[in-house]
Formats: C-alpha cells, sequence, structure tokens
C-alpha cells in the first residue's frame, strides 16, 4: 500500500483497469486499454519506448501530495518519512516492471516527428535502477529541480477560474527579435532578473499605442527566464474575482510567478479594477513573494475617467482632485514600474521593417521600404505589427 504518493488510483482509473486486465488475461480489455494508453502517450509527449513505463513515470511526476510538494520546496526528507516513501517506491517498482504477454504491442513504442518530454527519459532511468533507493533519488530530485504536475511540464498557462490550463504554443520569439525599444527591454529584463533571483522587484505596466510589442516583450521575457523556474499565467477581467484564489494557490510553489493581463482597460461601470488592487497592494494579506503581475494597456491610467468623475471636486479656493479620479488613477499608480511603448517614428519603422524583410530572406532595397510607407498609410501607422503584416504579405505573394 502507497502511504506518501497517492497511488491509491480511483478504481475507474488507467492503472487500476489495466492491472485488472493483466491479471484476467482479457484480451479485449487489454486492447482497448492500450488504445487509451497510446492516446494519452501522445497527448502529453511521451510516445516512445515502454509507454506502460512512460505512462506510471507521468503519474508519478505529476501527482501532487505531500510528499512531491514537500521535495518541491525542500531538500529530500530523511528519517522515517525517507522510510515510507522507500516502501510506497518498493510498491511503484512491482507496478513499473509489471509483465504480460500482450506487453510487446507497448514495450519499445517508436514515433516520428514528435517532441518528446522529459518523462521518457526518467522512465528509462527508472527502468535501468535496481533499488527502491535509486528511484526514490532520480524522483527526488526532478521534484527538486524541475517542480511537480503541470507547472513541471508547461511553461505558460490559463486561469479558467479553477485550475491552470496548460498553454503549448507560446511561440520561441526572444527579445532580440524586437528591433528598438532597447531601453524599455533594460528596464524590463532588470525588475525580471530581480524577480527570478529572489530580489525585490516591483509590479510591470507596459503602456502605449498598440502594435509596439508590449505583449510580445511579455512572451520573450518567458522564453528568456523560463529554466530559472519563472511561469506565465495568463487572466482576464472577468476573473479577477477569482485572482485572489488564484494567488493564494501560488504561494508555496517553488516557481515565480508572473499572472499576464493583456490590453488591461475598464470602461465606465466597471469595477473589476479594485479586485486587481487589492491584490496588487492594499488588501489585509500581502502578496506572495513569488508573484509579480505584468499587465499590457494602450492606456497610462488604464481606468477611462469622463468628466462626470469630477462632480465631486471641492471649489473653496483649494485646488483637489475628485475622489472618484483620485481612486481610477489609483490603480496605474500600484504598478511600480511603467514601460511607455510609442509607435517608431519613420525612421526606426524602416529598420524594423528592414530587420524583418532580412531574417525572412526578403531583398532589403528602396522598393522594400517604399512598399512599407504605402502600407503603414492604410493599415493604422507606424509600428511594429505594421512591419509584420507587411512582411507577412510579401510572404505571401513570394
Amino acid at each position: 500500500m502507497c502511504v506518501l504518493l497517492a497511488y491509491e488510483a480511483p478504481a475507474d482509473s488507467l492503472i487500476v483497469r489495466l492491472s485488472t486486465a493483466f491479471s484476467r488475461n482479457d484480451t479485449l480489455e487489454i486492447h482497448i486499454l492500450f488504445h487509451e494508453l497510446i492516446s494519452n502517450a501522445y497527448r502529453n509527449h511521451y510516445a516512445s519506448g515502454n509507454l506502460w513505463q512512460n505512462y506510471l513515470t507521468h503519474f508519478i511526476l505529476s501527482n501532487e501530495n505531500f510528499f512531491s510538494l514537500y521535495c518541491e520546496r525542500s531538500e529530500a526528507p530523511q528519517g522515517s518519512l525517507r522510510d515510507v516513501a522507500l516502501h510506497d517506491f518498493e510498491a511503484f517498482m512491482r507496478l513499473f516492471s509489471l509483465d504480460n504477454e500482450h506487453m510487446h504491442y507497448i514495450d519499445n513504442f517508436t514515433c516520428s516527428g514528435q517532441s518528446l518530454s522529459q518523462v521518457c527519459e526518467i522512465s528509462k532511468a527508472i527502468a535501468e535502477s535496481d533499488s527502491p533507493r535509486k528511484i526514490y533519488d532520480i524522483v527526488t530530485n526532478f521534484y527538486k529541480r524541475h517542480g511537480i504536475g503541470k507547472l513541471a511540464f508547461s511553461r505558460a498557462f490559463r486561469f479558467d477560474g479553477q485550475e491552470l490550463q496548460p498553454v503549448e504554443h507560446v511561440g520561441d520569439v526572444r527579445l532580440s527579435d524586437l528591433v528598438g525599444y532597447e531601453q524599455q527591454k533594460q528596464e524590463l529584463v532588470a525588475n525580471t532578473e530581480a524577480f527570478v533571483s529572489g530580489r525585490p522587484a516591483n509590479n510591470v505596466l507596459l503602456y502605449g499605442d498598440g502594435g509596439t510589442g508590449k505583449s510580445t516583450s511579455v512572451k520573450a521575457i518567458l522564453n528568456e527566464y523560463e529554466s530559472r523556474g519563472l511561469r506565465v499565467i495568463e487572466i482576464y477581467k472577468h476573473q479577477f474575482r477569482d485572482i485572489l484564489k488564484l494567488t493564494e494557490s501560488l504561494r508555496e510553489r517553488n516557481y515565480k510567478f508572473i499572472i499576464f493581463i493583456d490590453d488591461l482597460s475598464f470602461e465606465e461601470g466597471e469595477v473589476e479594477y479594485k479586485y486587481l488592487k487589492a491584490v496588487i497592494e492594499g488588501g489585509i494579506e500581502t502578496r506572495p513573494d513569488n508573484i509579480l503581475i505584468y499587465a499590457t494597456s494602450n492606456r497610462r491610467h488604464i481606468v477611462r475617467e469622463v468628466w462626470k468623475d469630477r462632480d465631486d471636486m471641492e471649489h473653496k479656493g483649494d485646488i483637489h482632485r475628485s475622489d472618484t479620479v483620485e481612486e481610477k488613477l489609483s490603480l496605474a499608480s500600484r504598478f511600480g514600474v511603467a514601460i511607455n511603448y510609442s509607435s517608431p517614428d519613420r525612421k526606426m519603422y524602416h529598420e524594423i521593417v528592414r530587420s524583418l524583410a532580412k531574417n525572412a530572406g526578403l531583398a532589403v532595397d528602396d522598393e522594400l521600404i517604399a512598399g512599407a510607407d504605402r502600407w503603414e498609410m492604410r493599415h493604422g501607422g507606424k509600428t511594429g505589427r505594421a512591419a509584420r503584416q507587411y512582411v507577412d504579405y510579401l510572404l505571401g505573394k513570394a
């Protein structure tokens, strides 16, 4: 019986069903479950080698329980806790070595064209181990280096109000791909570097004209720092009521989290910004040290201000901003770092076009620049987005 590792899976789990089918030698049921096993392997990127062992490895590396969470945050336990864990790994070892005459269908699986996860490597190391202690060392080292569960296998997530959903296709954009904006990138890197290094850092507001690379910069920051434990979680305005629940669930995890809010703005009558204010600063509970908020907005002050907000302004010789105005502007002031991304001038716009065209293998000549000028006049002005659209247009014609 597994005490710590929670291997006592529900009766309808694949582990229990396949073990039962093996004991009964139920050929039809075994082949049905093999189909499910193969589907899981492709979905979770471990369709190589012994799929049964890969499945068990993925299960143990993903299972959030007392022992795995302890190992993520601290060194592997000693004493009686270690002894109980070794007992569990002995049971896991027997399950891992389960054999059946039908196993040859999945014990040397091969596939091409798939990016394989670390599961295959860990599974092979476990298969070569000859003692529970060696498996214990392999698994606990993984917990410490990579963490557990979804956070160990994905770098970006969306929050659905209840749990994190992995985002598989983020793109391999780098800050060097963003032409210009050197000061902005340096400021963003400096703040993120301090954060992942465990030093004090600030929430960041990237504001300015549309299409200038604000969201791209955040994606690039994730790619630059994911190997150092950075994870990005994107949430939307309608989810701000649940943001406290999200931050509390992340407080004790051994990662650094950026909660990413893209295109942040509030219209008249929308009050969700009050929940965001409480999380950033001002609630009774302090924000966890491993969480920052990075937001992009086309507005410097985020919340739309209208003239009637000034109706409560005093007119007694003093100049006082209205309470309504102050409340709305206070959200932007709670971002310790505010970085402006303004539309490039014509010289910089041309430089962006040249850089993108060169990387795409297009000819860089006077006609390219003339076409870029005609393009931006019809497509929202001189922005990095317009430059990218123009180059994509030329590639589509090639």
